[in-house]
Formats: C-alpha cells, structure tokens, sequence
C-alpha cells in the first residue's frame, strides 16, 4: 500500500479512542499540574466555565468531575498537589526489564563482534527509555536507523505510540507510518510521513490543517526531509537491505477496553489504564494534608488596643517580644483584651494511612509489589526472600519478558541487515537468541557462604563457585580466574607422577 494520496483526515479517525487514552496517560506520566487541570476542566484560563461543566452530562461532565477538574476559586492561588507516581510506575517498569542489559549471541564469530560492538554503542539506555515510554503510552516501536555522516554503525531509536498508524495482520506488526509535523505557518501544518513495509521505506511530505492532512509536496520543501530527496525511488521508496519489516511493536500489556474494536485490538494497554481514579484521590489526600498543615500554623489574634500604628495609611503592627505596651488601657478588663492563639490540628494518621492505602491500591492494580518502589524497610534480605515479597513485580516483568524477547530478537536481525547493506563487512545477518538478566543479584556474603560450603562438601568445582559468585563473566574471564586461584593455592604445579618424570 503506498502513501495516502492526501485530502484526508488526520489523525485517521478510527484512532481517535487510543489517542485520546494516550493523551490521558501521557499528562500523568509528564507529572505537569498544568496539564492535569487543563485534561480535566479545571484551569479557568480563556477556557469555558469549568463550574458549569460539573454539571454536564457525558464524557464531558464526567471528566469535569474529578478533582482535577474542580476550579479553584477567584482570587485564591492554586494549591493542588500532585504526587508523580505515574511516573514511578513506569520508569520502575522499565528498571525491572533493563536494569541489566540484555545477551544476545549468534553462531558467527565476527558477527558476534559486530554485534557486540552495536549492543555497547548505547543500546541499553535506548531500550531503557523505550520500557519507561511503552509502560505509559501501552506500547512502543523501535526500529535501526543510520547516519553516515554521524556514525560508522547503524543504531536503534524508539518511535512513540501517539505518533503512528499501525497495520496488523493476525495479530503480528505488518506496516506501520509514522508521522511528524516538521512546519506551522498561520493555518498551515506540514507533515512528514514514514511509511514502513517489508523491505522498504517510503517517505512523503503533505501540507494540510491541523484535522487534514493536505496535499503531497515535494521533499525540498522542508529542511527535515530535504535529505531524503536524493534517495528515494520513483515511488518515493528507500530500500533498507532487509527482506522483513525493519519495524517492531512491543505491546505493553494485552488490551482491556479495545479488545472488540477490530482496528485497536492489537494495541497494547498502559500501566495507568484504570489507575487514573486512583492517581487522582492519591493526589486530593496530598492536597488536603498540606491544606491541614497550612491551616495549623499558629496563629494569634490580638486586641487592636495592642497595635501600633505605623502612621497615616500604613497600617498597624504588633510586635510579639516587646515586654511594655504603652497606651494599654488595663482598667478595661474582658474577652477584648486577651490574646487569643490559634492552632488547629493537622491530621497526620488520618492522611498518611489513606495516602499509603491509595498507593499500595495503584501498585496492585498496575502489576507491581510495593517492595518494588520501596515500601516496606530497606532490610537486607536474600534474593529468595526479594523474590518472594515482589512475586507479582517479578510475574508482570515475566509477561512482559514473552512479548520483548521475539521483538528484540527481530529488530537486532534487522539491525544487522541494515549494517551489512550500508557499512558492508564480513558479518551475517542472522536473529539471535535473546536473554534477559535475573534483575535480582544475591547478596555478595550470602554467595560467599554458599560457595564456601559447597567447596567444603566437595559438591562444587572451582569453575563452577566462580560462575556462581561472578554470573556475570563470561567463559575468558572465568577461565583466568580459576588459574589465578589454582595458582594460590598452589594447585597450578604440575604433578610429577601425571608428567612422566618419575620412573
């Protein structure tokens, strides 16, 4: 299928759902207030009256009704909180993946090489931010791109969710555009679009309006796609020197409320979908702590007797150290004399138990353990003991584990194929086999116990203690390690007996 032709709308409305969701999601991973009160109806700025939108019917009233969407009042500064745990909850879900990075090995020893050279050239961190964005916007595309003029090697780079039109065949990614607009002027928006089919990418540029997407200009015209003039086909088509899609799509989570839209069924579902209630009482119970804090400030409230003037239209003041107050009249006696202190109570308990329910109630309710963020002590345990209290953390990294493992296998076999065609070498496009790292590392002097046991019981050889304290060496650095012990201990001697130096 090639580019659109133009004079349609953009985004194509049947995505509409999923990007609003994706809007919802994105404004409370960004952490932004201004953006939760704008989502919700209650900023005041330019916009209708949020009062009256609270009483409205639909989706409209029913947005209007959070407490987000509740105004503040004229004349008052805002004092709403928020607590970022949305974005706690997806950068957590992104260190339970690629807290390590990830193996990949092939069976070509100069592609092993080469890969392990594109593996090192910033990867993790690429994957990392991809887990965090996929953990908020319900999924996330990476796909190997190349420079020359900036690099010798091609690298990987995520491409956001809210930014492309997918197409899925049984269930499987089989083209997918994405879109940018590079230019606004006035009423006009330009947009760049970057349509990925197996074995090719098309590139296009329209001018159109901000719900239209317009008509196909040339590349020249914009400064972003100029350089794609020279490189495209008659067709608008640059060949990426990989037979399949050069695209993958990594789902986050299986889709809850799409799951009979035969066009969003295969997208996949954010860490925050359902949560979004939850996140907006956790940051009410916040407000109304501080609310209770700033209420509790002592107060008191003196007779007007006991202010000095400051002189015409400068008002009064009242100085609380000063030992003598002249011009008292102490004959008059009364309530209109005495100093009244004013000190509410600040309900401490009652905030933080709820505050810590909601918390754990979002935690549960998106997949993870509370150990996970943090809660519950910082007591040294074991990493049986880690994996038993975060049991539902390690279970939804598992499950997510099942739909990163192929994906990255594909992109890494793409990646490879774009480094052959462009850079050349003597390397062979092949998919590798993909293995995430336990996220949980033993405790150094738990590892230590049990090697030295196993040693004393003569259950364990020397290469097998070292790979158990180091899992993380691979087979060269544990060879020199277990000589350097032998040599210690002076096992490294050669025996005269298996030498044929005595008779």
């Amino acid at each position: 299928m090639p580019l659109p032709t133009g004079n349609t709308a953009w985004p194509p409305p049947h995505l509409g759902p999923a990007l609003d969701a994706m809007h919802t999601w994105d404004a409370w991973w960004s952490g932004d207030p201004d953006r939760l009160e704008q989502l919700y109806g209650g900023s005041t700025g330019g916009g209708p009256d949020p009062k009256r939108l609270q009483y409205a019917g639909g989706v409209v009233g029913r947005i209007a009704r959070w407490w987000w969407g509740t105004p503040t009042a004229p004349g008052e500064r805002r004092t709403k909180m928020h607590v970022p745990i949305a974005g706690d909850l997806c950068g957590g879900s992104a260190d339970l993946l690629f807290s390590e990075p990830p193996k990949f090995t092939v069976d070509h020893d100069s592609t092993q090489d080469r890969l392990d050279e594109l593996v090192d050239d910033g990867m993790l961190a690429t994957l990392q931010t991809a887990a965090e964005v996929g953990a908020a916007l319900g999924g996330v595309y990476l796909r190997p791109v190349y420079d020359q003029d900036v690099a010798d090697r091609p690298w990987i780079v995520a491409e956001h969710a809210d930014r492309a039109l997918p197409e899925f065949t049984w269930g499987r990614l089989s083209a997918v555009t994405f879109w940018k607009v590079v230019r606004t002027e006035d009423s006009q928006v330009w947009r760049w679009l970057e349509r990925h089919e197996r074995g090719v990418v098309m590139h296009g540029l329209y001018q159109g309006t901000k719900d239209n997407l317009g008509r196909p200009v040339p590349l020249e015209d914009s400064e972003a796609t100029a350089p794609f003039a020279p490189l495209v086909n008659d067709e608008g088509a640059i060949e990426t020197g990989y037979d399949g899609l050069d695209v993958v799509y990594i789902p986050n989570q299986s889709s809850r409320r799409w799951r009979c839209a035969p066009a969003l069924k295969d997208f996949g579902r954010s860490d925050l979908d359902g949560v979004e209630p939850l996140m907006d009482a956790l940051d009410e119970t916040y407000s109304s702590w501080m609310r209770d804090i700033r209420l509790g400030k002592g107060r008191i409230v003196v007779p007007e007797s006991y202010l000095q003037s400051q002189g015409p239209g400068r008002g009064a003041s009242w100085n609380p150290d000063q030992e003598a107050f002249a011009g008292v009249n102490m004959l008059a006696r009364g309530d209109g004399m005495s100093l009244t202190v004013a000190q509410f109570a600040i309900r401490v308990n009652e905030h933080r138990d709820t505050a810590e329910d909601l918390v754990n109630q979002i935690l549960r309710s998106a997949g993870y353990s509370g150990q996970t963020f943090g809660l519950g002590g910082d007591a040294a345990v074991t990493a049986t003991e880690i994996t038993a209290r975060e049991r539902r953390s390690m279970t939804t990294r598992g499950r997510k584990i099942l739909r990163w493992r192929p994906a990255l296998a594909q992109l890494v076999e793409a990646l490879l194929a774009v480094d052959q065609h462009v850079f050349g070498g003597s390397l062979v496009p092949q998919r590798p086999t993909v293995e995430f790292e336990d996220s949980v590392q033993e405790d150094p002097l738990t590892l230590a116990n049990t090697a030295d046991v196993l040693r004393r019981a003569q259950a364990a050889s020397t290469d097998t203690l070292v790979r158990m304290a180091h899992p993380e060496w691979d087979d060269t650095m544990v060879a020199g390690e277990v000589v350097r012990i032998r040599q210690e201990q002076g096992m490294a001697v050669e025996d005269p007996m298996q030498a044929g130096l005595l008779p």
